[in-house]
């Protein structure tokens, strides 16, 4: 069965066919690179991998719980809706649930992966262009990763939400290829890390868990990518210039905060979606939820000097301006790290081979 056929939604439905804008550059200093540009590509150049072979696609998903996280995840847990449910529509609240996170997941890496290679044409700098290249490979693996989670294992497929679809318009159609950067590298790579940690974590099931923790690793560089770049130019516009830019990501922030109401998933399970819309905004896990999506982004908007009392409002009223401190290269490590125990794990596991109990019984 083709991807087509496994959506729950005709794809037509999202109407994305608009016109790029490109101004290429072409570079013609050749050594005139940053230091930590440089190390950060020779870091995208070593943590290379193969998505067939590092993850263990060998191992099932829950057919009632793919990926096997506690219901107090799914957005209209223990509401009078949610409680009126049967078992098996609960189980098929999950399913889809699940299935239309991983489909924007697996949208959101192709936007990243032509927003990408949009970077390596139109950056006038050749270390970022260099890091850039690295990046589009990066993209395309964690298409194919989330591609085989959903045709394979979920069998099930949605559409991309119109929150996403305009974010990436944004981004892929603007010619300034800084806009590029603060819209994939900063805003959608910095909110996808958290959506991507809750699961890497909370999730029990190894598959679900290994595949986040893995495009996680890459995608810590990839924010870390836009900062070192922006950081060094944003200081040389003027301020209306940055004014601007601090008005696109307030509204974008806002815009993304408030897309997590995945209305056509209810719409599609029969449910009333107006009412499941204003659970999952009441919600308190929720809130804490979207509170934590800007734990990437604030520090990021910080540092790059996008930092002026717009944005710390905005950033206040989202209950998220606790973040503006955090330390980014320590989540980077962290999170390079936690992939690396993922692959201890299945190496002792494989090394170890099947359990005696198993052995018995084969």
């Amino acid at each position: 069965m083709t991807t087509i056929d496994r959506y729950v939604l005709p794809v037509e439905s999202t109407g994305w066919n608009f016109d790029g804008k490109t101004e290429i550059a072409f570079v013609w200093e050749y050594d005139d690179e940053r230091e930590k540009l440089l190390q950060l590509y020779d870091k995208g150049k070593k943590q290379q991998w193969d998505a067939a072979e590092r993850i263990d696609w060998s191992i099932d998903l829950d057919p009632e719980n793919p990926m096997e996280i506690d219901d107090r995840i799914v957005p209209i847990y223990g509401t009078d809706i949610w409680n009126r449910m049967t078992d098996k529509e609960k189980t098929q609240t999950r399913i889809h649930q699940q299935a239309a996170q991983i489909s924007q997941f697996l949208h959101g890496e192709q936007g990243a992966l032509i927003a990408t290679s949009k970077i390596v044409a139109t950056v006038p700098h050749l270390d970022a262009k260099f890091y850039a290249a690295t990046q589009v490979m990066d993209e395309a693996r964690h298409v194919e990763a989330y591609n085989r989670l959903l045709h394979e294992k979920m069998e099930l497929a949605y559409p991309m939400t119109p929150g996403l679809k305009t974010l990436l318009e944004q981004g892929l159609t603007d010619s300034r290829w800084d806009m590029t950067y603060l819209t994939m590298q900063v805003l959608i790579e910095g909110l996808a890390l958290a959506a991507f940690q809750r699961i890497r974590d909370y999730s029990t099931n190894p598959l679900a868990a290994a595949v986040n923790a893995y495009v996680m690793q890459d995608e810590a560089r990839h924010v870390a990518f836009g900062r070192l770049s922006l950081r060094d130019f944003y200081p040389e516009l003027t301020q209306s210039e940055r004014d601007e830019r601090e008005e696109f990501v307030v509204e974008a922030c806002y815009h993304m905060r408030d897309r997590f109401n995945q209305m056509e998933v209810w719409e599609q399970l029969g449910l009333p979606a107006r009412e499941c819309a204003a659970a999952v905004m009441e919600s308190q896990h929720m809130a804490q939820f979207r509170q934590r999506l800007f734990s990437r982004v604030v520090p990021i908007v910080k540092d790059i000097g996008l930092w002026g009392p717009r944005v710390q409002s905005a950033f206040a009223e989202m209950g998220a301006i606790q973040f503006a401190d955090v330390n980014t290269e320590e989540m980077l490590e962290n999170d390079s790290k936690v992939a690396d125990e993922h692959d201890l794990k299945m190496f002792v596991e494989r090394e170890a081979g099947p359990l005696p109990s198993q052995a018995a019984a084969g």
